[in-house]
């Protein structure tokens, strides 16, 4: 079995695993913080039309910052775009446009939703967050969403805008300490009471920010949402200082990548995309048909239920997206993504399959076979995701 040394650049690397190429960035965002961490041999990738740190080359070490963000707190600087969706008809529109029910999410709450196409496939997946009875903010991956829900809105009194607002992450089991310290007693939430999944305004260093106990990692942690007029350049000295007793570092997203696939945590465009339903992907939790018409819903109800992504456990061998799955000689599917998990010891990644199993169990649990991108052979079990933490304990502060 390969040593977390062998795998550190390899494994955990997201820069490493794709070409390389010089990109200009005309018309493309780039991070308001991006001057703090800046270094000549960083590689930056594009979601959502903005610029993110995929790599920071040999300023930072992907085992070195996986441990740090499993033991004390990590900073991340992510690309996830907001869009805010306002007025009296906003509610009716999410209704249309989501997979799942909207009118019950509470004020200052966070939910997960999906939309889908009207062939009942995945669009866009994200974090829906309540700030009043008709305004709304929708944390989406990377896609065109703006579009769509502005296609959907014809006849509706909604208003659907950038915010222009920049997201940072801070995760790990120090992270609510961190967020204790770095702001105002005075001016924000009771933390004890702030839950998974919560939202609110806090003040950091004077400067106001909207909150969300949500993240990219499967660690406990919080989101914090920037505004134009913010200064970011102190927001970030405010928050590095702010975590510095806890041990906090900043990285990119190659010591983030591993660990949200550990957490069975998805990737729209990589992992879902509009060629699968939210069955096959597993999200058919996701999906309530008590619900009015929506987006999807007739296709849906008629679609098979079979679920095709899974996890699989690698008796050897670090997987990569791409990589093909075998029964005997037969390709019966393929890794979108991959990686060493320190925390396992063991390659791991999602493995999609191309149809239903023809054993009557399905595929969970099944022994087969995927070729690296070398040509070798190695053996995998299937396994239910997410790797481990199944009751999401870890996020909530209960592990």
């Amino acid at each position: 079995m390969p040593n977390q040394t062998e795998n550190s650049k390899e494994s955990l690397g997201y820069a490493s695993s794709h070409n390389i190429i010089r990109l200009s960035a005309k018309r493309y965002e780039q991070s308001p913080y991006l001057s703090k961490y800046m270094v000549d041999e960083a590689v930056f990738g594009l979601y959502a039309n903005r610029f993110y740190p995929l790599s920071l080359g040999e300023s930072g070490d992907p085992i070195t910052e996986y441990w740090k963000l499993r033991k004390e707190a990590m900073l991340y600087d992510v690309p996830e775009k907001p869009l805010e969706i306002k007025g009296p008809d906003a509610e009716k529109l999410l209704e249309h446009v989501f997979t799942r029910k909207i009118s019950s999410l509470k004020r200052w709450r966070a939910r997960y939703a999906i939309a889908c196409t009207p062939s009942g496939h995945i669009l866009m997946d994200g974090v829906l967050i309540r700030l009043a009875a008709d305004h709304f903010w929708y944390v989406q991956a990377d896609g065109p969403f703006e579009s769509w829900l502005v296609a959907h809105s014809a006849g509706l009194d909604v208003e659907i805008s950038d915010p222009y607002s920049w997201v940072l992450q801070i995760q790990g089991p120090k992270s609510m300490e961190i967020l204790e310290a770095a702001t105002d007693p005075n001016d924000r939430p009771d933390l004890d009471s702030f839950g998974y999944f919560y939202a609110g305004k806090f003040r950091f260093g004077g400067q106001e920010c909207l909150v969300t106990r949500t993240g990219w990692t499967g660690e406990m942690g919080f989101e914090i949402y920037s505004n134009p007029q913010i200064d970011h350049l102190a927001l970030w000295d405010h928050l590095l200082e702010s975590g510095r007793p806890f041990g906090m570092g900043f990285g990119s997203l190659e010591s983030m990548g591993i660990r949200r696939i550990e957490a069975g945590i998805l990737d729209n465009g990589t992992d879902i995309d509009t060629t699968m339903t939210p069955f096959e992907a597993g999200l058919g939790a996701f999906v309530n048909f008590k619900k009015d018409q929506f987006v999807g819903r007739d296709a849906l109800e008629a679609a098979d239920q079979t679920q095709l992504l899974f996890g699989l456990l690698c008796d050897s061998g670090t997987p990569s997206s791409g990589c093909e799955l075998l029964v005997e000689e037969e390709r019966v599917g393929r890794f979108t993504t991959g990686g060493y998990s320190p925390t396992l010891e063991q390659g791991i990644g999602y493995a999609r399959f191309d149809h239903p199993s023809e054993n009557k169990g399905g595929w969970l649990g099944q022994n087969l076979h995927w070729i690296d991108k070398e040509g070798l052979t190695h053996s995998g079990r299937v396994v239910n995701l997410p790797f481990y933490d199944e009751e999401k304990r870890i996020p909530r502060g209960l592990a």
